[in-house]
């Protein structure tokens, strides 16, 4: 037996309101230590790829260096995963072992 109108009314609104788009999920960026990238270089990369000031790139600089991680940043994925791939060609062609990661925020 086929529904009514209306109960076909209200399964096309409730499609609809599945097909919504939802926000992109965001991630945190994190840069990781190491025995063998410099302080400086680190300031570099967050000034640079990640558009931090000074005092922004060295407080974070020093809880990477403290606490094993520092928090850069939360971004949509595809970006996050865009600013990692640059500080890790950056980190390669300056001869460091400087390496950055995502986690689901």
């Amino acid at each position: 037996m086929k529904g009514t109108v209306e109960d076909e009314g209200e399964a096309i609104a409730q499609d609809e309101q599945q097909a919504e788009p939802r926000e992109p999920g965001e991630y945190h960026v994190f840069l990781l230590n190491d025995d063998f990238t410099t302080m400086e270089f680190v300031i570099s990369v967050l000034m640079t790829v990640f558009h931090k000031s000074l005092s922004e790139a060295t407080r974070i600089m020093l809880d990477v260096h403290r606490k094993g991680r520092g928090l850069v940043g939360e971004y949509t994925y595809d970006i996050a995963a865009t600013k990692i791939a640059q500080v890790h060609l950056l980190a390669r062609q300056m001869g460091f072992p400087l390496r950055c990661t995502m986690e689901r925020a």
